[in-house]
């Protein structure tokens, strides 16, 4: 990293801190000592790029820690915004569970429905994701601990670039002959089942804008769903989903779960009890992010 991206990372990283511990104090809330430390553990590489599509340069931001130079537990996290919008940078905050552990993060963009329909977006996070395997040593990602997360339109990215098989065509974008394969998934009430968004009871516009025009959406639709790629020997999956999800209906974490206990895949569903899409209160939070972690012990992530 050069001096001047250096000092760019460092201030914006102290920034956010700043703004972020200004909130807890507002809330009234008690500062954990090693969030204050944060800033003094971990640079950051913004605007990686990791690919391009369709005129579009792909990046990335990198997260890790100043003092650790060996392979650590790294997290990959995709944003949500229906396919349709959001920015890396507005999801700096999901980070912090993981950097206050000691993880390296990863932070992803990809292309917008306004720039390419689908299957853009997951042409885009598989290319992130190889590109994370391919450059582990240099970033010292351990490749044995890498887990993809991320909200609504990310959950599903981050299903969906976890359990897409080798070979898939949707790796031709940046084809490579590695296995993608992950550690875990954690997925937050993400879309499993995108042809259950374009018609009937579930419409929501924001997958039939993702789709777009094309004639064959519905095969396109199936090819980008989650549940098209149900088998065995899947990562290990959780889902925290509300049940009165108004924007992704909790029936696509049902659904999920149903087909994985049907062949015996690991996973785990935890339903948010009268949570709505993202709006969870802080002990909801509480509860979600202790079954992260436990879920991450029991399947030999963590310790």
């Amino acid at each position: 990293m050069t001096n001047s991206l250096a000092s760019i990372s460092r201030r914006a990283l102290v920034a956010f801190l700043g703004a972020w511990l200004f909130a807890i104090s507002a809330f009234g809330q008690e500062t954990p000592p090693s969030l204050l430390q944060i800033a003094d553990r971990y640079w950051m590489q913004p605007d990686v790029v990791y690919a391009s599509a369709n005129n579009t340069p792909l990046k990335l931001d990198i997260w890790y820690p100043r003092d650790n130079p060996d392979p650590t537990p790294t997290v990959v996290f995709i944003h949500g915004g229906g396919w349709i919008f959001g920015a890396k940078e507005g999801a700096v905050y999901q980070l912090l569970p993981y950097l206050e552990r000691g993880w390296r993060a990863v932070n992803v963009e990809y292309r917008m429905a306004g720039n390419s329909n689908a299957p853009a977006a997951v042409e885009d996070v598989r290319c992130a994701l190889r590109w994370v395997f391919r450059n582990a040593k240099q970033w010292k990602f351990d490749t044995t601990k890498i887990v993809l997360t991320g909200q609504s339109a990310g959950g599903h990215l981050s299903l969906i670039a976890g359990m897409l098989p080798k070979g898939s065509p949707l790796d031709n974008q940046c084809y490579g002959d590695e296995d993608l394969k992950v550690a875990a998934i954690v997925n937050w009430y993400g879309i499993t089942n995108v042809n259950d968004l374009l018609q009937g009871p579930d419409l929501k516009n924001y997958a039939v804008m993702w789709m777009g025009s094309k004639p064959n959406a519905t095969d396109i639709a199936r090819q980008v769903s989650p549940l098209t790629y149900v088998r065995s020997d899947l990562p290990p999956i959780l889902t925290i989903h509300g049940d009165k999800d108004s924007v992704v209906p909790y029936s696509q974490a049902t659904k999920l779960k149903e087909a994985l206990d049907k062949v015996h895949a690991t996973n785990k569903l935890v339903t948010i009890t009268g949570g709505d899409h993202g709006m969870f209160t802080q002990e909801q939070y509480k509860m979600a992010y202790s079954e992260i972690w436990s879920f991450l012990r029991e399947n030999k992530v963590i310790n």
